[in-house]
């Protein structure tokens, strides 16, 4: 279960990265951002010692040896999953392999923060994958491993996924505690609170959340279950942009917007840096409330994306044999609506639903080949069989492509994720299954089944029966 333990195992192969291609020229400016301020503090610290004055109190000494200024907690999710052999007349490039098969994925991630001055934080989380999904993490729209990055890492691999600032404001007025997370501090703010966050991280950090399904290391794993599924958030090839967020806190409402780095091809490790030219922004209104005296929340959200990219019409028309839609490519917009919500239905049970769309004109450019899905489940604590810590779920997804995306895939195209050399299409039904046990404080083991029924929205393939084992700790 250690990060050892995992650069020992090795996955079938398939052309990795490299780490110049993977380590974009965002990552580097902000590795700088964090060097130049650690040097900082370092010339500060060593200027009041030189200066022989006491150290007054909130100086940079202060903030460096004070524990309560510091945050540390580590992660690591270990996934085993396998599928059995299942109909499948023809492939192409891009289905999901017919012939069972059985990976391994392995992510560890160390949680740092730092405050810095008044209401502000530092946050850096390395990174390190290993693996990759089922199939070449190809040929499932609702790819069934939340873990499985779009690239394999035969190797234990670093990424920088996060690196950012954070500003909160308080506005005054009534208080509230926040309690200690991941990226975040215990502490005690303003309800009425302006926030602001810039640097590198995951567009889902601030956008689409939801109680019961968003986070596949112990919730739902399936991408269409943790994910508003027609949400194309920007992001590189491992699932991270860089980008500002801004948002308001009120008892009630918390209102955000985010604009962030869209990768510079389709699919791609360096992200474009021209945030005039190309773009993902995200505008979304959170609705907090209470029904029968239970917590609830709703989340609709509007997203425009603009990058280079391909259309669908075009694609066909535009090389001989297979369509090629890169060969289309030019700067172009996606523009769609999600809806996140979720409720408390009694103590300990609770319900969820998310529903997404976009237009479906243009190539999927970073997360996956879907432009429509709606998604509904359910999550029961143990209590009634005196496991108040374990956790089961049931959920199931349907999912859909525009008339435009399914001519491509029918006529040959190759997509993003998705591409058997043609298509009788159907909409991809999807059901997932699983049980989380806490085994001890930092440990949970989770047991999971999906069922998916037309993989890569095809009738003439499936269905396909999957299988997991998760490992998660926490420390």
């Amino acid at each position: 279960m250690s990060a050892l333990r995992a650069t020992i195992f090795r996955t079938r192969p398939k052309t990795p990265l490299t780490g110049a291609e993977t380590r974009s020229c965002s990552q580097h400016k902000l590795l700088v951002v964090w060097a130049l301020f650690s040097a900082a503090a370092t010339a500060a610290v060593a200027g009041d010692a030189l200066d022989g004055r006491p150290a007054p109190p909130g100086d940079t000494w202060s903030l460096l040896t004070d524990p309560s200024n510091w945050t540390v907690l580590q992660q690591e999710t270990e996934i085993e999953q396998w599928d059995s052999s299942f109909n499948s007349p023809y492939a192409g490039r891009n289905s999901f392999l017919p012939g069972g098969d059985g990976e391994r994925t392995f992510s560890l991630t160390i949680f740092l923060g730092h405050k810095l001055w008044d209401g502000a934080e530092l946050y850096y989380n390395p990174e390190f994958f290993q693996g990759h999904g089922l199939g070449n993490t190809v040929g499932i729209a609702g790819f069934p491993n939340g873990e499985a990055v779009k690239a394999a890492f035969y190797q234990l691999h670093y990424n920088t996924s996060r690196l950012f600032i954070r500003q909160t404001i308080g506005l005054g007025g009534e208080t509230e505690k926040v309690e200690a997370d991941e990226n975040q501090f215990a502490e005690t703010v303003d309800v009425n609170r302006l926030t602001f966050s810039i640097g590198k991280f995951s567009a889902n950090d601030f956008f689409d959340d939801n109680a019961y399904s968003h986070d596949a290391r112990k919730q739902f794993m399936n991408w269409a279950l943790w994910e508003s599924a027609a949400w194309d958030y920007p992001a590189d090839i491992v699932g991270y942009t860089s980008g500002f967020v801004a948002e308001l806190n009120t008892k009630d409402w918390l209102l955000h917007y985010g604009i962030f780095m869209e990768p510079t091809v389709s699919n791609g490790a360096t992200l474009q840096t021209d945030v005039a030219k190309s773009w993902g922004q995200v505008l979304e209104a959170d609705r907090r409330y209470s029904w029968n005296g239970h917590a609830g929340m709703i989340r609709p959200f509007l997203f425009w994306n603009r990058a280079n990219m391909g259309n669908y019409d075009d694609a066909p028309a535009a090389t001989s044999g297979i369509p090629g839609i890169s060969s289309t490519r030019a700067y172009r917009s996606k523009v769609g609506v999600g809806l996140s919500w979720d409720q408390e239905l009694a103590t300990g049970l609770g319900a969820f639903a998310r529903l997404s769309w976009d237009d479906g004109r243009t190539e999927t450019w970073a997360f996956t080949e879907v432009d429509s899905s709606v998604a509904l489940g359910l999550s029961l604590q143990g209590a009634p069989w005196k496991r108040p810590d374990d956790v089961l779920g049931v959920a199931v997804v349907g999912s859909g492509l525009s008339s435009e995306h399914r001519a491509y895939l029918a006529a040959g195209g190759i997509g993003l994720d998705l591409g058997d050399g043609r298509l009788n299409y159907g909409l991809e039904q999807i059901a997932e299954v699983y049980y989380n046990v806490k085994v001890c404080k930092w440990l949970w083991m989770t047991p999971d089944f999906q069922f998916v029924d037309h993989p890569g929205f095809n009738r003439d393939r499936g269905p396909v029966p999957l299988y997991a084992l998760r490992a998660h700790l926490e420390f």
